[in-house]
């Protein structure tokens, strides 16, 4: 399957689904081990995959877990340096729950692996408390407000770092 993550000569256009995992008041980010900042787990959404398959499929080849996919509940449009290019992306992020709790760590740090264009790499989750976002780099940086009004339905923001 194709991902859905266009190169064209002077910029990159990304279609991602992202999974907020809450639990006990903390949320699963993860943190690629070459580069900087916190985002939400998730991946590019292939060719004639529906965003729930994706979600399930990051999951469990990125860190072994089944979970559930449950209401969207931010949609972004976000633009930032994808390497030497600009990127404009969409991403749809989805409330999760995990189907067996036995199947990672529910605290601290842990490894899984990402796969991107071909490209096998490690990378880092965390369980960060919510209440610690906002002195972090997390992308996008709307996180720690829209978690503030998680229960008002979907969101939509704009994301620039360009």
């Amino acid at each position: 399957m194709s991902d859905i993550l266009f190169h064209r000569e002077d910029y990159v256009f990304s279609y991602r689904v992202a999974g907020i995992l809450l639990r006990d008041n903390k949320i699963l980010l993860q943190e690629p081990l070459n580069d900087t900042g916190f985002a939400l787990p998730g991946g590019h959404v292939a060719l004639g995959e529906i965003n729930a398959q994706t979600l399930e499929r990051e999951f469990k080849e990125e860190i072994g877990a089944d979970i559930m996919v449950g209401a969207l509940k931010w949609v972004a449009e976000a633009f930032f340096p994808w390497g030497d290019k600009p990127c404009h992306q969409i991403c749809l992020y989805y409330d999760i729950a995990l189907k067996d709790e036995s199947q990672i760590p529910l605290d601290g740090v842990f490894i899984g692996d990402e796969f991107m264009e071909g490209q096998s790499s490690k990378i880092e989750f965390h369980w960060m408390p919510v209440d610690s976002l906002s002195k972090i780099e997390v992308y996008p940086t709307e996180i720690p407000d829209l978690l503030k009004r998680y229960s008002e339905g979907v969101q939509h923001f704009v994301y620039r770092q360009l």
